[in-house]
């Protein structure tokens, strides 16, 4: 092997280690089942292994490499797979998705509730405020993922809020999570 693939391989190696984490966070508020999030940063993975030497040298590495998840996820999509944002009863026994410890998600007493009501958004509406408010991304950042406009991210970031806004149960859910 030579020198420069395998420095190729350790930069890549230190990349996944660094980022794993909020890959699987992303993926899992995308597809909202631990194994189907495994496959889609595995193949995620795959790609940016592949095309390594663009990845590296591109501006934002970690942004490349989300935009690529983003477009594998919106394949999937397409070919209608369906898509579960909680946890169903035969993974009773499974590992599931564990918050970062800054996560304000996690502070919401039912995670299970905000997962359904997550679900039941459109996928561009999820994508858009699963970026934009879970990964803090910014408008731009976040258009460049779903490669759409900046509007586009806005209106579906403004729909999908709304939306989560109007589930009784969610609002419940967080009101009282704010109140302890």
């Amino acid at each position: 092997m030579g020198v420069r693939k395998q420095a190729g391989d350790i930069e890549f190696q230190a990349f996944v280690v660094g980022r794993w984490p909020r890959l699987m966070r992303t993926a899992f508020l995308l597809t909202g089942e631990q194994h189907a999030a495994e496959d889609l940063v595995q193949s995620t993975l795959e790609q940016a292994y592949v095309a390594w030497h663009r990845v590296a040298s591109a501006d934002d590495p970690e942004a490349y490499v989300r935009r690529v998840m983003i477009n594998a996820h919106a394949r999937r999509y397409r070919r209608k797979l369906r898509e579960f944002l909680v946890p169903r009863s035969e993974d009773a026994g499974l590992t599931h998705e564990v918050a970062d410890t800054g996560d304000r998600i996690a502070q919401a007493d039912d995670r299970h509730t905000l997962l359904k009501a997550l679900a039941e958004l459109p996928t561009r509406q999820r994508e858009a405020v699963v970026l934009r408010y879970w990964e803090d991304l910014t408008e731009i950042q976040t258009a460049e993922a779903m490669g759409c406009s900046v509007g586009a991210v806005k209106s579906n970031a403004a729909k999908g809020i709304a939306k989560l806004r109007a589930i009784s149960g969610l609002v419940e859910t967080v009101t009282q999570g704010g109140r302890k």
